[in-house]
C-alpha cells in the first residue's frame, strides 16, 4: 500500500555532547520517508531550493522514495541549526531559516490523490488541510504538530483534527493541546477533537498509544551509544505507518506491533548524526532489533499467589 507524506526537507546543522555536522540532511518528511521506505513505497510532497545538494536527491530514490511531488524552487533550502545538551531530551533551537519553505504550498500529483495511507508532517494545519482536500478515499490519515501550531494557530489546528484519524504528539504538546497534566486525560481530551488514535511520544521513555478502549505502552530500546536525537520522532512515525500500511489492517495486535517498529526505527536513527545510521540499516538488522525488543518486554501470565 502507498503511503504518502507531506511535509518538509531541510538542511541541519546539529551540535550534541558528541560532535557537530553541519548543513546535512533533515526534515521531518526525509526522516520519515526514509524509515517507512523500508515497508512500503513512499510517494513525498515537499520543495527543496537551488542549493539542496543531488546526492540527497539520489538518496531518497535509492530508497524508493517517489519525488514526482518534490519542487525546486529559486532560493535556499529550510535550514534548521539546534544543540542538545547531556540530557538529549530536548533541542535548543539556535537557528531556523524557511526560505522556499516559507511560500510552501503543497500541490499533489495526480498519481499521488489515490494514495490509502497518508501523513500530514509538522506543517501549518491550513496547509494540512489542503493536502487533505486534494487526496480522494484515503483509509488512514495521520498528522504531526508542535506547539508553535498549538499556541499560534488552535482553531485551524482543530478543524484539521476533525480530518485526522491518528495524531502524533510529544507529551508536552498533547499537554498544552488539551489543558490537561495528566497524560490519560489529555489523551482522552484530544480523542473527543476528531482522532480516532493518538500516539504520545516520550523520547528516552518510550511512547504511549492511546485508544477509546485500549491503551498501550511501549518502552524505548536501551541503548548504550546515543548521538544524535533529531528527527527520532519522524522516523518513529515512519515505521509506525509503514507498518500499518504492510498490514493494511488497524486491529490491536498490528498497532501494538506498529508501535514496537516505531521505537525500533527510532532507536537506528539517534545512533549516528543525521539519516547516517539508516544509510547502511539492512531489514535483517530491523527483525533482528525487533526480535531482541520483544525478548526485552515479554513476561508471563501471573500465576497463583502463595498465601
Amino acid at each position: 500500500m502507498s503511503l504518502l507524506v507531506v511535509g518538509s526537507v531541510a538542511l541541519d546543522s546539529v551540535e550534541t555532547p558528541f560532535g557537530k555536522k553541519e548543513d546535512v540532511l533533515g526534515g521531518s518528511a526525509t526522516f520519515f520517508s526514509t524509515s517507512a521506505s523500508f515497508f512500503n513505497p513512499v510517494q513525498l510532497v515537499a520543495v527543496v531550493g537551488e542549493d539542496f545538494p543531488e546526492a540527497h536527491v539520489q538518496f531518497l530514490r535509492a530508497r524508493g522514495v517517489h519525488l514526482d511531488g518534490l519542487t525546486r524552487e529559486k532560493g535556499r533550502t529550510f535550514r534548521w541549526k539546534g544543540k542538545y545538551g547531556f540530557q538529549l531530551n530536548e533541542a535548543q533551537t539556535l537557528d531556523t531559516q524557511l526560505n522556499v519553505f516559507q511560500s510552501f504550498s503543497p500541490q499533489l500529483p495526480e498519481s499521488y490523490r489515490n494514495a490509502p495511507y497518508v501523513f500530514l508532517g509538522n506543517i501549518h494545519p491550513e496547509l494540512q488541510s489542503q493536502v487533505l482536500d486534494q487526496v480522494k478515499a484515503p483509509r488512514l490519515v495521520a498528522a504531526d504538530t508542535m506547539n508553535f501550531w498549538i499556541q499560534g494557530t488552535r482553531d485551524a489546528l482543530l478543524k484539521t483534527l476533525k480530518r485526522v484519524d491518528l495524531l502524533f504528539v510529544n507529551d508536552a504538546e498533547i499537554r498544552q493541546l488539551s489543558g490537561e497534566h495528566n497524560i490519560v486525560k489529555a489523551a482522552r481530551a484530544v480523542l473527543s477533537m476528531g482522532p480516532s488514535r493518538v500516539v504520545v511520544k516520550r523520547g528516552e521513555y518510550g511512547a504511549l498509544l492511546f485508544e477509546r478502549e485500549h491503551i498501550f505502552a511501549c518502552p524505548a530500546f536501551p541503548l548504550e551509544d546515543v548521538f544524535d536525537p533529531t528527527g527520532a520522532g519522524d522516523t518513529f512515525a515512519g515505521g509506525f505507518m509503514g507498518t500499518l500500511a504492510t498490514a493494511d489492517r488497524f486491529e490491536p495486535d498490528i498497532l501494538r506491533r506498529a508501535m514496537v517498529m516505531g521505537s525500533v526505527m527510532a532507536s537506528f536513527t539517534v545512533e549516528r548524526f543525521s539519516l547516517d545510521r539508516l544509510r547502511d540499516l539492512t531489514r535483517q538488522e530491523i527483525h533482528r532489533r525487533f526480535s531482541e525488543f520483544k525478548r526485552l518486554t515479554h513476561f508471563d501470565d501471573l500465576g497463583p499467589l502463595e498465601s
